[in-house]
């Protein structure tokens, strides 16, 4: 499997493209503005067509290309339903947004829960439930690959912020610690923005929350 770490979007929003050129599919993990002139050629490179997108979180910035991107590939689009609101009419999210910013809206066509499976890519990742940043916002774990990708909750020596709508810091605490930090210290943690760390350093380092 071959992992693609793609910044894109007016705020260099993280999407990840997940190939398996074995068997011809692909995954992509969020999709911010523009992803699809990124990840066109790489599908093509790896000989893969792009048959899900799954969704961290509903904010503008993880969901500004989606709507391009299942148009070019039809791609099955996954993501939790307490970000329903956001993803399916994102005009909700004007006020704490660029207006000049054109979002359009995407249907969700399979809602994700907390210790779900998903079997995809010959490999099987799980689904974990982390509020606090955003209502929705889960990541996706992948015990072989010892990586979780985990939206906004977590970043290399921060986590997301707490002060949007929907946010709750208390919430986001909680989730962490139980839903982040109880991986394996080894975790590779992929975060919507910057660059990535791991489970153990952030668990016994990050000021805002430690293990």
């Amino acid at each position: 499997m071959n992992l693609y770490v793609l910044p894109a979007g007016p705020i260099q929003t993280n999407a990840y493209l997940l190939t398996a050129p074995e068997l011809g599919e692909a995954v992509l993990i969020d999709a911010p503005g523009g992803i699809w002139t990124q990840i066109q050629p790489l599908l093509a490179k790896d000989k893969c067509e792009l048959v899900e997108l799954w969704l961290t979180h509903g904010h503008w910035d993880h969901t500004q290309g989606a709507a391009e991107v299942v148009s070019e590939t039809g791609a099955k689009v996954r993501a939790h339903s307490d970000d329903q609101v956001l993803i399916e009419t994102p005009e909700v999210m004007k006020a704490f947004m660029d207006r000049r910013i054109v979002l359009e809206p995407v249907k969700v066509d399979a809602w994700v829960e907390q210790g779900e499976e998903l079997d995809v890519l010959g490999g099987t990742f799980e689904v974990r439930h982390v509020p606090g940043h955003c209502p929705g916002n889960v990541l996706f774990y992948n015990a072989v690959m010892q990586s979780a990708f985990v939206g906004d909750a977590l970043f290399r020596g921060s986590i997301g912020r707490t002060d949007l709508p929907g946010g709750d810091f208390d919430q986001l605490e909680q989730a962490i610690r139980e839903q982040i930090y109880s991986l394996p210290d080894e975790t590779k943690v992929y975060p919507g923005h910057g660059p990535a760390t791991t489970v153990g350093v952030e668990r016994s380092t990050n000021p805002y929350v430690r293990g």
